[in-house]
């Protein structure tokens, strides 16, 4: 292991660790351990040198709060590329895996590409309000950021959104197809969890390519990259739902869920229970799919 993925495995595990060692479960419900979260992705933020934003709205009768970072870009800084995770949980789960994983892949990313000069603009958000009660409910952080982007009329080039990255396996059968997809297609579909998927919508297909083609030159880890039709119901179970709602192009970066991971809004959803090696080659994916969509 290079020193570079020591110390991306080391950040990983202490994101982890904290938010779903130490906080817990994160929902408004418990408003102590919400405080706690923000406190937490502030702080990181700031060490990293970012200039950290709140955006905050009402969401069922409570106060909510999306956290933003950006790096402007050097000459199309009007285009912006959004990495974006849910912070909250469900309150049956620590949520390691969900989405502690995909929260720490966002800071580690950010991390990576402080000093990263692209002509597009870097925004870095983690998102309030994903998980039940308020999913699809117009409630979520998700909903709230990307219908301010659409009023103020920004130029969303692409969203990425991270969900639950950390579950991996090399069992065969370890992996599910989502129920949606007709039997006949199941043997198109990898049947083992040892992949990060990326998935869009028909719209999102551009993004898609460009996407892969950074991931792939970055880390050798598997990735399963297809674009479906939104009636395929379980890949609108994210924040890019969010954004395809408003016309921009999304994917949804994830290790497939419930269709891998039995932990899934379970209390065993716990930091012990993720693949840090693993996570760490989704981190440098990322930021080099990253890399590629700034320029």
């Amino acid at each position: 292991m290079t020193a570079d993925r020591a110390t991306i495995e080391a950040n990983l595990r202490q994101h982890v660790e904290t938010l779903a060692g130490l906080i817990g479960p994160r929902t408004l419900a418990r408003p102590k351990t919400i405080a706690a979260t923000i406190g937490y992705l502030e702080n990181q933020w700031r060490e990293i040198g970012h200039e950290v934003e709140r955006e905050t709205y009402v969401a069922l009768g409570e106060q909510a709060t999306n956290l933003i970072v950006e790096k402007r870009g050097t000459s199309r800084s009007d285009e912006i590329v959004l990495l974006g995770a849910h912070y909250d949980t469900v309150s049956t789960t620590p949520g390691a895996d969900d989405n502690a994983s995909a929260v720490a892949v966002l800071l580690e990313v950010s991390r990576l590409l402080r000093d990263h000069d692209g002509r597009r603009t870097a925004r870095y958000v983690a998102f309030a309000c994903e998980e039940p009660p308020f999913f699809n409910f117009g409630e979520m952080g998700s909903q709230h950021h990307a219908s301010q982007c659409r009023q103020r009329g920004e130029r969303i080039a692409g969203m990425l959104c991270l969900e639950m990255v950390g579950y991996f396996s090399d069992e065969l059968g370890s992996q599910q197809v989502p129920p949606t997809i007709p039997a006949r297609l199941h043997r198109f579909f990898p049947r083992r969890g040892n992949f990060l998927a990326a998935v869009g919508n028909p719209p999102s297909w551009k993004l898609a390519w460009a996407f892969r083609r950074g991931f792939k030159r970055a880390t050798r880890l598997p990735l399963f990259s297809i674009c479906l039709p939104e009636t395929v119901h379980e890949i609108r179970l994210s924040d890019n739902s969010s954004f395809w709602d408003q016309g921009y192009p999304a994917l949804m970066l994830t290790d497939t869920s419930f269709l891998r991971n039995p932990n899934y809004h379970l209390e065993t959803d716990t930091p012990d229970t993720l693949d840090y090696a693993r996570m760490t080659e989704v981190t440098l994916g990322v930021a080099g799919a990253m890399r590629r969509l700034l320029k």
